[in-house]
């Protein structure tokens, strides 16, 4: 019988493609912690190439010039794994493709690319044999991909909510904490390096809309792509809108949300990015700074909460790296990562089948039966009513004839809420609606 190969006598090739705030952390961690890795995976883990754009140029963490080439194509077929951190489409899904045709397995960060063409990629791997593993595409360092591909597989997943950008949520915390513009908290997130020059993925919920089709996707057995995600964005909040949560014991934040329906009225999988008013009591009201947090509620296992850093170079790497283990452990000892899980083709809803509840504050005549009236257009269009609150309002006149009233639904589908919106709109006895705002955890 032949010996078996200790470790340090095996060796798989590994290629990176991108040398930026991640890889270059992946980089590092490899060479410093090599025998580490070598241990957990059962192999040593040689870089042989890393492709970069611009050899020459500066790097925050120094790697071997040896190792820098321009040649992505060559470190993308010539290695055993290969990672890709160059985000984007293309060149990376060109890249990836011809890793997995090559016959090496892939690790990757890029959320837009899975969303965008995430069966393609399941299927190369398929085809080649090979893993697929993206743990980095979502939420950072958190293991949300590994929980609902795979410790959630025996349960049935009815929803997931979550704060899954750090630059949002860094915003809107500066926004609520010290009573910033959204124009200040912004320039403040871009200094620190927490928003890009072009801050448009994020505060427009870009980047938390690819996260979110993948979350579904995994969470609900079924293909959702980017084009199915509803979304809006983080622009439009003033600091009046924060007050307001406030008055109403909320926190406002950019929420990534997955439902499954399955009732007399719908059947499938609502994907929604937008903010909203979280009670202050919620779990998610108290994540704080650039910190991201996932909220899976199932079935058996009830609610289960995943928290911590969800962007940054070392954070990430740590999540790209699980997955370098888990590919090199394969390669090693057998075995594949999990395929696709896409058997339960739910069909995907319109952003209307979605079930929320509203806040909605308008002015109205402050007269005898004004609420009556407002309740009975709520009660017209199938929504009932949590709660009011009323203050007074004062015209430009002086005249005090009309109150804000600020009302909180229960939960109802979209269809419903904004049908009532609209009834209110029309009434005789509503002035102006100034602003509705979804809320969202119970």
């Amino acid at each position: 019988m032949a010996q078996e190969l200790s470790p340090a006598q095996r060796t798989l090739t590994v290629g990176v493609l991108g040398a930026g705030t991640v890889g270059s952390q992946v980089i590092r961690l490899l060479t410093e912690q090599a025998d580490d890795f070598a241990a957990r995976s059962g192999a040593r883990l040689e870089i042989t190439g890393v492709a970069v754009r611009d050899v020459s140029a500066p790097r925050d963490v120094s790697v071997p010039q040896d190792l820098l080439t321009d040649d992505a194509t060559a470190v993308a077929t010539g290695n055993d794994l290969v990672i890709e951190l160059i985000g984007g489409i293309e060149p990376a899904r060109t890249l990836i493709l011809a890793a997995f045709k090559a016959g090496a397995s892939v690790i990757t960060g890029n959320k837009a690319l899975i969303a965008a063409h995430g069966p393609e990629l399941y299927a190369a791997a398929a085809a080649a044999g090979t893993d697929f593993y993206y743990e980095a595409a979502v939420a950072g360092a958190i293991p949300v991909v590994y929980a609902l591909r795979e410790s959630m597989a025996g349960d049935r997943v009815t929803s997931v909510l979550g704060i899954v950008n750090g630059t949002t949520n860094y915003i809107l915390d500066e926004m609520s904490t010290k009573g910033l513009s959204f124009e200040t908290a912004l320039a403040t997130a871009q200094e620190l390096g927490y928003a890009e020059a072009d801050p448009t993925a994020d505060v427009d919920g870009l980047d938390a809309a690819a996260k979110a089709a993948i979350i579904a996707s995994l969470a609900f057995h079924t293909r959702v792509g980017l084009d199915d995600v509803s979304v809006e964005g983080i622009r439009a909040i003033t600091a009046d809108d924060i007050r307001e949560a406030h008055a109403s014991g909320c926190e406002l934040k950019l929420l990534a949300i997955a439902q499954r329906r399955d009732d007399e009225h719908a059947h499938g999988v609502s994907v929604r990015v937008h903010p909203a008013l979280v009670p202050s009591d919620h779990p998610l009201a108290s994540v704080h700074g650039a910190y991201n947090a996932v909220l899976v509620e199932a079935e058996s296992a009830g609610r289960l909460m995943f928290y911590g850093q969800g962007a940054g170079g070392a954070p990430t790497a740590s999540a790209v790296l699980s997955d370098v283990v888990a590919a090199a452990a394969h390669r090693v000892h057998g075995g594949q990562a999990p395929r696709e899980s896409s058997y339960a083709h739910l069909p995907v809803l319109g952003p209307e089948a979605a079930v929320t509840r509203y806040q909605i504050q308008l002015r109205a005549d402050d007269a005898v039966g004004s609420l009556a009236a407002m309740a009975s257009v709520f009660a017209d269009n199938g929504v009932s009513i949590n709660s009011v609150r009323q203050s007074a309002y004062v015209t430009t006149d002086g005249s005090d004839d009309q109150a804000v009233v600020t009302f909180v639904t229960h939960p109802a589908p979209v269809y419903h809420l904004d049908a009532a919106v609209e009834g209110l709109r029309a009434s005789e006895r509503v002035a102006e609606i100034v602003s509705i705002q979804r809320v969202e955890g119970e």
